[in-house]
């Protein structure tokens, strides 16, 4: 059997002033993670070398202005600008957003371009990126625009656990508003193709939760699950799916009911992300389904309170990189045994100059 062609993954640098460089350092200190992929970081090669003499973590990192001749065994690196002063470790600036926002550009124009094979985004400060160029809550709304995507679903992670949320950077007042019945049906279905064509999960089964307390107690906290998220249950069911709900988040959580099922996806940001980063904090990786080209990212954001004092771990980072790699390789597999129209490579419409 022939060897498994490594995969190249492009991997932005985030917000210069938080943990993005530092967990990418750690996650490829051990020589043997470079040996199934190429990771290729946009930023800066000369200040990523001196952040790893900073951090005292021993890698070998090459130049490259061809992401796609790159070979195993190193850690790449595209520089994005001239020079890059020394990070102010922890203080959010609109210097640092740009330069987040330039890295993630390269690297998209790059996966446009199949320089390389997946993308992996270490975190951005949602509030210093702003600017005329993006205008976006987040890296996920800015591929899903880029894409030309209508519908995409944050997935967090981990071999175990996989949650989704129907809504997702919104205001909490704003959640009940933001439910009905199409949307749920709409990021169910996500779920469900996201974990067969994604995850390999052949038959997939999925936990709705409520929204209320007590997943509303049969109306008396609440009218949304009976008017809005059963309807949707008994809908998708009626689709053939393997749906069940909806479940009280805390009693199912708190009983270990997610271990029954191969997804679960909820009605809001906290209300998966809370239970998700409280049982596999640091383990978890964020992936986006729906989009025509594998994103990921580590479950964490910048860590200002720690940023330059080496206390980040790069463990998600690395989760995140393997889990790219797993990720195309399944939908390669998946492709190749179904007639499924979702592309392996970026579709036409990244290659819009959009920038």
């Amino acid at each position: 059997m022939a060897a498994t062609k490594p995969v190249r993954i492009g991997i932005t640098w985030g917000d210069p002033h938080g943990v993005g460089s530092e967990c990418i350092l750690k996650a490829f200190a051990d020589e043997r993670v470079l040996q199934d992929m190429i990771p290729v970081v946009y930023g800066h090669t000369e200040t990523l070398r001196a952040q790893a003499k900073h951090f005292e973590v021993e890698v070998d990192i090459r130049p490259t202005e061809e992401p796609e001749r790159t070979k195993h065994g190193a850690l790449h690196c595209v520089d994005i600008v001239p020079t890059l002063p020394p990070p102010d470790w922890g203080q959010p600036h609109p210097n640092a957003g740009d330069f987040a926002r330039l890295s993630l550009e390269a690297a998209v124009n790059d996966l446009a371009a199949n320089k390389v094979d997946v993308l992996v985004t270490a975190p951005i400060n949602k509030d210093t990126i702003q600017g005329g160029k993006f205008k976006f809550p987040g890296h996920t709304e800015y591929l899903a625009d880029m894409a030309g995507v209508s519908d995409v679903l944050m997935i967090l992670a981990t071999d175990t656990l996989r949650v989704g949320v129907v809504t997702g950077h919104v205001p909490i007042k704003e959640v009940a508003a933001a439910l009905s019945k199409e949307a749920i049906v709409s990021k169910a279905r996500l779920l469900h193709d996201s974990l067969g064509r994604d995850f390999g999960v052949a038959t997939p089964r999925i936990a709705i939760m409520g929204l209320n307390p007590h997943a509303g107690d049969n109306g008396l906290i609440g009218e949304e699950e009976k008017t809005i998220i059963l309807p949707a249950v008994r809908a998708l069911q009626e689709q053939g799916l393997s749906v069940h709900g909806p479940f009280g988040a805390d009693g199912f959580f708190g009983t270990g009911g997610y271990k029954k099922f191969d997804g679960v996806l909820a009605m809001y940001h906290d209300q998966g992300l809370i239970p998700f980063k409280s049982l596999s904090f640091g383990e978890g990786v964020n992936f986006t389904a729906g989009l025509p080209i594998v994103r990921t990212s580590p479950d964490h954001g910048t860590a200002f309170d720690i940023a330059g004092k080496g206390l980040a771990d790069g463990a998600s980072l690395r989760a995140a990189c393997w889990a790219a790699v797993d990720i195309r390789r399944s939908r390669t597999a998946h492709k190749e045994m179904t007639s499924d129209p979702l592309e392996v490579a970026p579709r036409k419409d990244w290659e819009r100059d959009r920038f």
